[in-house]
C-alpha cells in the first residue's frame, strides 16, 4: 500500500489549490473506471467540498450517478502518459486500470479505488444537486477523508522534494508542465 498519512479536513482544501490535474476513480456493483479531469477546486472549507465537471457522457460519472461517490487521485510525471491515457478514452468497454497499469489500494470510506504512485487523495461522497448536474455537468461532494504522501505534503504544506515527486497540470494536446518552486512572500 502507497505511504500516506492523513490530512486534516478543514485543511483538505489545499491539495487541490494549486489546480493539478487529477484522476477520478470511480466504482459501483463489480464495475470501476478512471478518468483524467482538470476542472476539479475546492469551494469549501468545513465540511470541505469540491466541486468537479462530469460530462454525462462519461462511463465514470454513470459510475458515481450510481454509487453516489468517488476519489481524486493526484498523478506524478511518472502517471502522465497514463494520465493522458486515462482521459482520451472509455472505459466503458475496457478496464482502464489494467489497460494502463494503474495499481489501486482500498479507500477507507468509500468504494472506489484509489491509484498508487500519486501524492494525494480524497475520498468524496455526492450532495445530490439534480439541477446542476443535468444542467451544467457540475458536482458538488463532500471530503470525508484525505491522504497524502508525506514526502510530498505534511504540516498542511506542499514541500515537492524533487521533479518525480511533483503534481501535473495539463495545458493540452498532450501537453503538461510540472509544480513549479514554492516561494514564500511577506504579508503586509
Amino acid at each position: 500500500m502507497q505511504n500516506r498519512q492523513a490530512v486534516d479536513l478543514a485543511k483538505c482544501y489545499r491539495l487541490l489549490n494549486h489546480g493539478p490535474v487529477t484522476l477520478i476513480s470511480s466504482a459501483h456493483d463489480g464495475r470501476r473506471n478512471v478518468m483524467a479531469a482538470s476542472w476539479v477546486m475546492p469551494i469549501d472549507f468545513d465540511p470541505p467540498k469540491i466541486l468537479v465537471v462530469l460530462d454525462k457522457r462519461t462511463y465514470t460519472r454513470e459510475l458515481i450517478e450510481a454509487s453516489g461517490e468517488f476519489a481524486i487521485n493526484l498523478p506524478t510525471r511518472a502517471l502522465a502518459q497514463a494520465t493522458l491515457a486515462a482521459g482520451s478514452h472509455s472505459g466503458q468497454e475496457n478496464d482502464k486500470f489494467a489497460e494502463l497499469n494503474f495499481a489501486t489500494f482500498a479507500a477507507e470510506r468509500i468504494g472506489a479505488p484509489l491509484i498508487e504512485g500519486c501524492l494525494g487523495w480524497l475520498e468524496c461522497r455526492v450532495i445530490d444537486e439534480p439541477d446542476y448536474q443535468q444542467r451544467y455537468d457540475l458536482f458538488i461532494a463532500e471530503v470525508v477523508a484525505a491522504w497524502a504522501d508525506p514526502a510530498a505534503y505534511s504540516n498542511n504544506r506542499w514541500h515537492f522534494p524533487d521533479d518525480v515527486q511533483r503534481t501535473i497540470h495539463y495545458l493540452a494536446g498532450g501537453g503538461f508542465f510540472l509544480t513549479g518552486a514554492a516561494f514564500e512572500v511577506e504579508r503586509p
